[in-house]
């Protein structure tokens, strides 16, 4: 297997996608942030200093994907043509559970948007609560659906689920 992102002398490169036909692509990526159930009550009950710490972490998501290009170096700026963030209290973890599904009809895959707009949303999560509590953790950072494309499908293991 060849790696994309470098040429022939091993020098790093844009992938040039200008032949390739646009297709539909989506991408779901997830992740988590584990809290103190005294933590996860500020969410839940939309106490958090800040403001409402899941609403703030929707949009940062989102604007998140819509930006990746801009942080990632070797990423292609995409016209997404949907960007959705999604979240689950879970009280036996205790913390929340985020989800992001990114999607574009385009020459190129939207994984890494999906996974750029769940990791910031979970940064957004610390940032709003970390005046209670500093020592919460992102956690369980993962791809688990693409598909469109030439490499078709793809759907992670649950067994290898944080």
């Amino acid at each position: 297997m060849t790696l994309t992102h470098f040429d022939a002398g091993g020098r790093a490169h844009m992938v040039d996608i200008g032949e390739k036909a646009p297709t539909a692509r989506l991408a779901v990526a997830e992740a988590q942030v584990l809290m103190a159930r005294e933590t996860l009550a500020h969410v839940v009950a939309g106490s958090a200093s800040k403001g409402d710490v899941l609403g703030v972490a929707r949009i940062a998501g989102i604007m998140a994907a819509k930006r990746t290009a801009d942080l990632i170096p070797l990423c292609h700026p995409l016209a997404l043509t949907r960007a959705t963030v999604d979240f689950e209290i879970d009280h036996d973890l205790p913390g929340v559970h985020v989800c992001a599904a990114v999607a574009t009809s385009g020459p190129t895959g939207v994984e890494m948007e999906a996974l750029t707009a769940a990791s910031v949303a979970c940064l957004t999560i610390y940032d709003m609560l970390k005046a209670v509590e500093k020592g919460m953790v992102v956690t369980g950072l993962r791809l688990v659906l693409k598909d469109g494309g030439k490499s078709g499908r793809y759907v992670a293991d649950e067994r290898r689920a944080s």
